[in-house]
């Protein structure tokens, strides 16, 4: 009887939630349908930026985001690109009267944050107010918030202002307890993408790079922070070092903001900008809204686009996924991209650390049978950096922002032997046999002969010969100073327009500049459209609730071993020979 209860209960509560997720479902589809609805944009209107979560390169809407609960972790994805558009269309709305800007901790790279930053300054042009309040400043955040007019920071609150850092992890002592071996197979000093797997530390060619690589985003953070603020650069870079802002009261009296304030605070002063009454609430409009209002930058003719693909995440073969850059869907896009007469033009959005060597080749060759028919132009990201140069190096011109992590030109191979691991650890030892005394080659279960170890040594040196080879015939520079720009060594934005790897500093609005005038189109002449199209919401919304719940019930089941399953699938995604840059680069 107990049996037949609990079959019951499970039955209602299945019922329950059948009905519930059905429900929800309608009303998502009724919202996309009444989505068409005008939007009103009150007078004296302030855009709401909020930047405190991650920001790619083209967002995700949600409508079910509204709901709160299970939808809670599936809120709207903001996008650079509808970020950029919102600025650019309120820089001209007569309704809007200035920004209030949430920059606490915003979740994103250095590049993206130069584009948003230059942005801001654009807007600024207008006279229009910025002002922005943060319990507390992350560096990051202060970068986008050193161009507000009125800077507010609770009086409790704090800057971080220690200086730029990248922090590496290393498992060698994990592989050496598991009894894993790891095989590596490289070219170039700098390629220490696989230090990682055979080092306990830094080699002194990964910290020279690493080094000097923030080094130079850290000198056009200091730059932009001291025109926006009138701070010199060795008093910022003094303060870094001796921990000078170390609460609210210093950062005051050192001029990194405007005012000691809460919130509400904030909100007396907007409202006495503005010439509203202190008991009547402000007209916020968020990013998302607005777009969907009356106000828009004028377009151009339908029959004259500049196409922007982007590539973001890492390369692999086949379709991919939605974090990653797979070569086939990649090559079918810019093949209809080609093909279509209405586009004029072409701008290879890159954000990548690279990946597969021949998946890059493969998206290298199509983007060289488009620049035979119209203009291609490269804009990097956050990152572009091998896999993801291989990409750009096929470009007519490559634009890179200041702080762009790029270069990184170098193939490496990794075969894992996991023989003592599955024989000491788990009781399990291989044997078979072959037509051939290499029939299993390469392979992980056995100790492999020089011979064999030669031979992918000997594909990773051509894979390397071709890369710098393609790179010098795109740069338009002899084979030996090339290779003395690769090594797998990465550089910074401004690195790389010094030594030939980039050809101009700027956005994704100054590349689309670039290819406007290469396809003979005038400014106001044409549009802008990206690609992939952005995805219907449901289907987004379907699609990360299954990806969410994967990570919940992986987390919840492996606990603390979660991050190095993640790991382990990334290690197997790293078959056949990568152009990969060193590491996972976070700098904070």
């Amino acid at each position: 009887m107990l049996q037949f209860f609990k079959y019951v209960l499970a039955t209602f509560v299945g019922i329950i939630l059948f009905f519930f997720l059905s429900f929800a479902i309608l009303v998502g589809i009724g919202s996309m349908f009444s989505s068409d609805e005008e939007v009103v944009i009150n007078d004296k209107s302030v855009l709401k930026l909020d930047l405190n979560q991650p920001i790619q390169e083209v967002g995700v809407d949600n409508p079910f985001s509204d709901f709160g609960g299970m939808f809670s972790g599936n809120n709207d994805v903001v996008g650079l690109k509808d970020i950029l558009e919102a600025l650019k269309n309120a820089q001209a709305d007569d309704k809007i009267k200035g920004i209030y800007l949430k920059t606490d901790s915003p979740e994103a790279g250095w590049a993206t944050l130069e584009e948003i930053r230059h942005q801001l300054t654009e807007f600024k042009k207008s006279k229009k107010f910025i002002v922005t309040y943060a319990e507390s400043y992350s560096e990051k955040g202060y970068y986008l918030a050193s161009v507000a007019d009125k800077i507010y920071l609770n009086p409790v609150g704090g800057i971080e202002w220690n200086g730029l850092s990248v922090e590496y992890s290393f498992f060698k002592g994990t592989f050496d307890k598991l009894d894993v071996k790891p095989l590596v197979f490289r070219v170039g000093e700098f390629k220490s993408a696989i230090e990682m797997f055979t080092r306990s530390d830094m080699s002194e060619a990964s910290k020279k790079q690493s080094s000097e690589l923030i080094t130079a985003i850290n000198g056009n953070f200091l730059k932009n922070i001291s025109a926006s603020r009138g701070i010199p650069v060795p008093q910022l870079q003094n303060l870094a070092d001796s921990l000078g802002v170390e609460n609210p009261k210093a950062a005051l009296n050192n001029k990194f903001i405007t005012n000691l304030g809460y919130q509400d605070e904030l909100e007396s002063y907007l409202k006495k900008e503005l010439k509203v009454e202190e008991k009547k609430n402000i007209s916020y409009v968020g990013v998302s809204k607005y777009l969907k209002g009356p106000a828009k930058v004028k377009e151009g003719d339908f029959n004259k686009r500049i196409g922007v693909l982007v590539a973001e995440g890492e390369i692999t073969s086949g379709d991919g996924g939605d974090d990653n850059i797979g070569s086939d869907k990649f090559v079918k896009e810019l093949k209809e991209i080609r093909e279509n007469d209405k586009i004029k033009a072409v701008v290879i959005r890159i954000n990548s650390p690279g990946g597969s060597a021949l998946a890059s080749d493969i998206m290298w060759r199509e983007i060289q049978l488009t620049a035979k028919k119209k203009p291609v132009i490269a804009s990097m990201s956050d990152v572009a950096a091998s896999g993801g140069y291989y990409m750009a190096m096929g470009c007519d011109t490559i634009v890179a922002q200041p702080n762009t992590i790029t270069g990184s030109i170098g193939i490496f191979g990794l075969v894992f032997n996991v023989t003592d691991f599955m024989n000491n650890k788990l009781g399990i030892t291989f044997d078979g046999v072959g037509t051939s005394p290499h029939a299993d080659w390469p392979t992980a279960t056995r100790e492999m002969t020089e011979f064999e170890k030669s031979m992918i040594q000997k594909s990773v040196n051509e894979g390397y010969e071709t890369f710098t080879r393609k790179a010098a015939q795109g740069r338009r520079m002899s084979v030996e100073k090339l290779k003395s720009l690769a090594q797998g060594r990465v550089w910074s934005g401004v690195e790389a327009k010094q030594n030939g790897l980039v050809d101009v500093l700027g956005g994704v609005d100054d590349a689309v500049k670039i290819a406007a005038k290469a396809a003979k189109l005038s400014e106001g002449d044409y549009r802008v459209r990206y690609y992939p199209e952005k995805k219907k919401p449901l289907d987004e919304f379907f699609n990360k609730m299954i990806g969410d719940e994967e990570e919940k019930v992986t987390a919840k089941n492996l606990g603390e071993l979660a991050p190095y399953v993640k790991m382990y699938k990334k290690l197997m995604n790293m078959g056949g020979m990568q152009a990969r840059m060193p590491f996972e680069m976070v700098i904070k």
